[in-house]
C-alpha cells in the first residue's frame, strides 16, 4: 500500500500589486470559485470531485493575504474545504507580509518573495501569525506546512519545530529543494526527519530531458501520473505527492474551463478510488511517519509518454 498525498496549494492573487483593494472581491471570486460560462471551476468543483470518489485532499491554505483584506474571506475558504471534509493545512506567500494592514514583523524592508529570505527568527513569527489566521477563521490546529513556491530553508524546519508543527511538504528536488540547507548531498525523494520535522517531499520523476520534474496536475499527462503511482507502489516507496492549486482547472486567462486538466483530474480521481487496495489516498492528520532506510533515484517517465504529454500540453496551450 502507498501514502498518497493530494495537495492543493490555495491561493488568491490581484495579478499584481497596483489598486489590489478594488480588485481584490472580482480575484477572490475568480481564484476560489472559477466561474466560467459553463459553471465553476475551483476550487469547490475540486472539494465535490474528490469527496465523490471518497478521497480526501490536502488544502494548503495561505492565509497571509487576510492581513490585507479582513479574516471573512479566510473563513469562507476554510468553510468550503470543511463542508467537503478535507484535510486544512498552512500555505506562506511572503509577498504579502509588506501588504499587511498591522505590520507582522519589526521592520519590513520592501516585498521578499520566498520565506528562505528571512531569518530563522522573523521564519517562526511569520509561521505562527499563519497558523493562528488559520485556527482563528475556524481551522483544526495546523499539523503541515508548504512553503510558497517551495522556496524554504533549512531554518524553516527549526521554525515549524518552534512552532510544534510536525511536517513539511516544502521540499521540492526540481525547485530550490537541494539547495536548501535540508539533507546537503543527498536528494530528498522519500519522507525523512530533519530538525525534529517529518519532510514529506513532492515526487519527482525524470522525463526523456533527463531533466527533473516535479508531478503536478497541469505538468503531467494522466498516463504520465498512472505509470508514476505504479512505478512508486512495485518499487517500495513510501510517500507519493501530488500538486494542485485551486485555479488550475482554468484556461490561462481564467474565464474557461480548460478541459484537458479537468479530464486529467477526473480520471485520476477514479483511478484512485478504482484502486484503493493499492494506493491510501490521505493527509498528515493522524500520520505515523513511515520513513525510507535510504533515498532512491527519482522516478523515471519513460520518452513515449513524455512525446504524448508535450504534444498534450502544445494542444493546450493553442486553445488557452
Amino acid at each position: 500500500m502507498l501514502d498518497v498525498f493530494f495537495t492543493v496549494d490555495v491561493e488568491v492573487w490581484c495579478d499584481g500589486w497596483d489598486g489590489i483593494d478594488a480588485k481584490f472581491p472580482s480575484a477572490f471570486q475568480r481564484y476560489v470559485y472559477g466561474p466560467t460560462s459553463r459553471g465553476n471551476y475551483g476550487l469547490p468543483y475540486q472539494l465535490y470531485q474528490l469527496r465523490e470518489h471518497g478521497l480526501t485532499g490536502v488544502f494548503f491554505v495561505e492565509s497571509l493575504f487576510s492581513t490585507r483584506f479582513g479574516p471573512d474571506p479566510l473563513a469562507e475558504i476554510i468553510g468550503l474545504i470543511q463542508k467537503h471534509g478535507h484535510e486544512i493545512q498552512l500555505h506562506l506567500h511572503t509577498e504579502w507580509v509588506d501588504e499587511s494592514r498591522q505590520p507582522l514583523l519589526d521592520s519590513i524592508a520592501g516585498k521578499k518573495q520566498f520565506l528562505r529570505y528571512f531569518s530563522l527568527d522573523e521564519q517562526t513569527i511569520l509561521i505562527q501569525a499563519g497558523a493562528k489566521l488559520i485556527e482563528l477563521a475556524g481551522a483544526p490546529i495546523v499539523k503541515a506546512f508548504r512553503a510558497g513556491s517551495f522556496g524554504f530553508n533549512r531554518d524553516t524546519l527549526h521554525a515549524l519545530a518552534r512552532n510544534r508543527i510536525t511536517f513539511d511538504s516544502s521540499y521540492n528536488a526540481s525547485m530550490f529543494g537541494r539547495d536548501s540547507g535540508v539533507s546537503p548531498g543527498v536528494m530528498l525523494v522519500e519522507p525523512a526527519e530533519c530538525e525534529d520535522v517529518y519532510e514529506y517531499p513532492m515526487t519527482v520523476f525524470r522525463s526523456s530531458a533527463r531533466s527533473l520534474r516535479h508531478v503536478q496536475l497541469t505538468a503531467c499527462s494522466y498516463g504520465e501520473m498512472e505509470g508514476l503511482l505504479w512505478q512508486a507502489l512495485e518499487s517500495g516507496r513510501k510517500a507519493f505527492v501530488i500538486l494542485s492549486h485551486n485555479f488550475e482547472l482554468l484556461n490561462g486567462g481564467m474565464n474557461r474551463p480548460d478541459d484537458i486538466v479537468v479530464t486529467r483530474f477526473r480520471k485520476l480521481c477514479s483511478f484512485l478510488d478504482r484502486h484503493r487496495d493499492c494506493f491510501h489516498v490521505r493527509g498528515f492528520n493522524g500520520l505515523v511517519p513511515d520513513l525510507a532506510c535510504s533515498q532512491p533515484a527519482p522516478l523515471v517517465s519513460p520518452v513515449w509518454k513524455t512525446g504524448l504529454r508535450m504534444l498534450e500540453q502544445g494542444i493546450r496551450r493553442g486553445f488557452n
